[in-house]
This record gives structure tokens, C-alpha cells and sequence, in this order.
């Protein structure tokens, strides 16, 4: 199940109970009840509850997946024009084009400098006695502005 529905409707029925918990603190304060002021406590937690499940049910946007694709980490961001995501040992050279396309899907475009993100796929591989260097496999342009995905290599 998709979380915007569950959320909306868990955001629906906190602003149902915020209304009735509400309506039972101005009571509570009309009386002068000794729990007025934890029903205040209450009643303000209740709503703060239902705009947020309301607000994540809105913005909630789920990961696209690309066929032949592999899961891979991020295991670097610069937050502005660089993004490289790291290749298990085993993966099937055939998954390595859908893998950093995939990478380059699901990134997000707010706050970074630039509309275009150059999205690296790199396994670090051994050279020698203590040292390694990293291999580029492939290599996808995103533009963030249309969303459009180019591969290069």
C-alpha cells in the first residue's frame, strides 16, 4: 500500500480528534476542570500530528525503479553537481547503465546549485600492494529542470 492514502486518512482522522479535543478544552476551561491546561498540551500535539501526516501525505513522492536495475548506495553527494554511487563486487556489467539511471531518477533537485546532476557509478578496485583506485562503469547526465536522464558510457 502506497503511505499517501494511509497518511491522509491518519491526517483526516487526528484533525477529526483535534476538533472534539478542542471542543473538550474550551468545556474544560468554561468548568474549570484541573486538566484544562494538560487537554491545551493535548489538543495542540493532536493537531501538530495531523498537519504533518497531512503535509508527508502531500509531498510523499515514491522511488521510481528502473528494469535490470540494482539497488546501489550513495556514498557520495556534493549537493550541488556531483552524486557517485558504489558498485558491489559481483554486479552484472548489463545492470550497470539501468543501476546509475535509476540513481539519477530518484534524485531530488531542491537546494542544489545547478539544474544539471552528473551521476557516477564507481567500484574501487585494488591496484597493488595498499593501494586501490576507483573505476569509473558508467555515467548519466540528469537535468533537473525537464527530468530528463542521458547515460554516457
Amino acid at each position: 500500500m502506497r503511505a499517501d492514502p494511509l497518511l491522509l486518512t491518519a491526517g483526516e482522522w487526528l484533525g477529526v480528534a483535534s476538533a472534539v479535543l478542542l471542543v473538550l478544552t474550551v468545556v474544560a476551561f468554561l468548568v474549570r476542570w484541573g486538566i484544562r491546561f494538560r487537554l491545551v498540551g493535548i489538543t495542540s500535539f493532536t493537531v501538530l500530528l495531523s498537519l504533518s501526516c497531512l503535509a508527508f501525505a502531500v509531498s510523499y513522492a515514491p522511488r521510481q525503479q528502473v528494469e535490470g536495475a540494482i539497488s546501489v548506495p550513495v556514498v557520495f553527494d556534493n549537493g550541488s553537481d556531483l552524486v557517485i554511487a558504489a558498485a558491489p563486487a559481483q554486479m552484472d556489467p548489463e545492470a550497470y547503465g539501468p543501476s546509475v539511471e535509476q540513481v539519477a531518477l530518484n534524485l531530488r533537485g531542491s537546494g542544489r546549485g545547478t539544474q544539471q546532476v552528473e551521476v557516477r557509478l564507481r567500484r574501487v578496485e585494488p591496484k597493488g600492494e595498499g593501494s586501490d583506485v576507483p573505476v569509473v562503469l558508467a555515467t548519466a547526465i540528469r537535468n533537473l529542470d525537464d527530468g530528463t536522464v542521458i547515460l554516457k558510457g
